[in-house]
């Protein structure tokens, strides 16, 4: 699709777009605030983390591919499977039964979400160009935010008032909006009559991620860290990414380039996203369980909290797209990352007598820094490289900035459930031998499995399930350590967070100039970028 594109079908296509964002990112936020309440009816605590990883490692995978097979079959049939793929997922997840069954289909929600986002950029990109480009990411930014203000509340007003199950039913008919309005619009660009796939590249980096993400979701939790199984999955996946380089070098339409990373700019913004990502999903995953189980918010309560987060990402996402033209992309990238890192300091002091308003205003100023970021680093690899391209290396993008998310969450989960382990430790053993027959049990999930008790913080129904006198003595003796425990693991979470996001503000004073294209004038049939890359000093 090019900039000829009939004004009436663009405009079909910009709804499309804007229905398929507002559809995907409202089942995030939704599912974030739901997830203490769906963990407390269905339990299995020690499964948080998959409802997210699963999502993200099929999504982390399949990104890059996308934007290849948008590059060579066009992006309008490659967005609309996608989509198929997300609506079938989300329909699936509401039918969930158990933990182990949700992370299942979130897996199958991924496969359709990793298309999805990287083609709507990459679509942006084929229908703007220069400031009007940037003018429209702060826009889909914008809408980006709206739907994630909307989420929280939803998803907290679906779990105090109905069921949480609709919180994924109610996607689907966003779904099926934006598939017509993207149907009727979009057109099929000319794609390449031979079309090579690299199906070694495609396999080789699968499985590296794959193997990857694995070793750092089960290592010290299901398998010691220096166990065979773990060294053998970190194994597998150092010879697959080392494979995968040697393949994408050898490779006639490799699935990655190995020549974009000659392009600075395109690495260093990559580093950052990774970096960022890798640090930002400690809020968007942990926030809502600090609030819950260590506040004791309800959550719609919660909801309110998050609420900010994204008032600050979308009002700083507009104004930041527009700054970039006057004070370029370095300036914009190191103060994104300061104000992020800001945020997640402020995280720190964070304890049992934190109110609404004041988490709020940390939630405000950890927004406004992920605000100037997103749309900074999408426009600076597309005024990098030319359109026929553009949805490769807008993947390539997508991709890093996913598997940092993806990475971070595995990393930041197995350092909360390991400090969890260490902080509850024998502390409960004298307590739970004075409950009489129902502490055996008791006993047994504070050793074998103590992230279970963290149910009770999370959950109505867990104190109503034991006798009146042992409810009493659980709330007064109990309730207490495991909000201190949680608290610590939590403040562990944010600290580790803090020093990834240190890292990409360094990475950020590294940042080249580019030299950003003018729009298209009118009566001009093809794009004309022509992004020039400055090294720094």
């Amino acid at each position: 699709m090019d900039l000829t594109q009939p004004s009436r079908k663009r405009t079909l296509v910009i709804i499309g777009l804007m229905l398929g964002l507002f559809f995907a990112s409202l089942d995030q936020t939704v599912v974030g605030t739901a997830m203490p309440t769906i963990i407390g009816q269905l339990g299995g605590l020690d499964l948080l983390t998959w409802i997210t990883t699963a999502y993200l490692l099929t999504s982390t995978a399949v990104v890059p591919v996308a934007g290849k097979l948008a590059d060579l079959f066009g992006r309008r049939v490659i967005y609309l499977i996608g989509m198929a793929v997300f609506i079938l997922g989300s329909a699936l997840c509401g039918m969930a039964e158990s933990m182990t069954q949700l992370a299942i289909y979130r897996a199958i929600q991924g496969l359709g979400g990793g298309i999805l986002m990287p083609l709507a950029m990459t679509i942006i990109g084929d229908l703007t160009t220069g400031e009007s480009r940037a003018k429209m990411q702060g826009l889909f930014m914008a809408v980006f935010g709206l739907s994630s203000l909307a989420g929280p509340q939803a998803g907290g007003w679906i779990v105090d008032h109905w069921d949480w199950h609709w919180i994924f039913f109610i996607n689907l008919p966003f779904g099926v909006l934006a598939m017509a309005f993207i149907a009727a619009g979009l057109k099929n660009a000319h794609v390449k009559k031979k079309v090579v796939i690299d199906w070694a590249g495609i396999g080789t980096l699968v499985v590296g991620i794959v193997s990857l993400l694995l070793a750092l979701s089960f290592g010290g939790n299901k398998f010691e860290w220096g166990s065979a199984e773990i060294l053998g999955l970190f194994g597998l996946s150092v010879v697959s990414l080392v494979s995968f380089v040697i393949v994408e070098l050898r490779a006639k339409d490799p699935v990655i380039p190995m020549g974009l990373f000659k392009n600075s700019i395109f690495t260093t913004v990559n580093i950052i996203g990774f970096l960022m990502s890798l640090g930002m999903f400690g809020a968007m995953m942990f926030i809502p369980l600090f609030m819950q189980g260590v506040v004791g918010m309800s959550p719609t309560e919660t909801a309110s909290v998050m609420t900010p987060m994204m008032i600050g990402s979308m009002i700083a996402s507009i104004i930041g797209s527009r700054l970039l033209f006057k004070f370029g992309l370095r300036p914009m990238l190191i103060a994104g990352m300061g104000i992020m890192l800001t945020g997640f300091a402020l995280f720190l002091s964070l304890g049992l007598d934190t109110t609404q308003l004041r988490a709020s205003i940390y939630m405000v100023i950890m927004g406004a820094g992920m605000g100037v970021i997103m749309p900074s680093l999408g426009i600076a690899v597309q005024e990098s490289f030319p359109a026929e391209i553009r949805g490769t290396v807008t993947s390539a993008t997508t991709f890093f900035r996913s598997i940092g998310g993806t990475v971070g969450i595995a990393i930041l989960g197995t350092l909360f459930n390991s400090k969890s382990i260490d902080l509850i430790g024998n502390k409960l053993d004298a307590t739970f031998q004075g409950f009489g027959p129902q502490g055996t049990a008791l006993l047994d999930m504070a050793h074998n499995n103590p992230q279970g008790l963290y149910s009770s913080l999370l959950s109505d129904t867990f104190l109503a399930g034991l006798p009146e006198q042992v409810a009493g003595m659980f709330s007064t003796q109990v309730v207490p350590v495991l909000k201190d425990a949680l608290l610590a693991s939590l403040h562990n979470v944010f600290e580790v967070s803090i020093w990834f996001l240190a890292a990409g503000l360094i990475a950020a004073f590294f940042t080249g100039k580019i030299k950003l294209s003018a729009p298209v004038k009118k009566g001009k049939e093809k794009e004309t970028v022509k992004a020039e890359e400055v090294p720094q000093g």
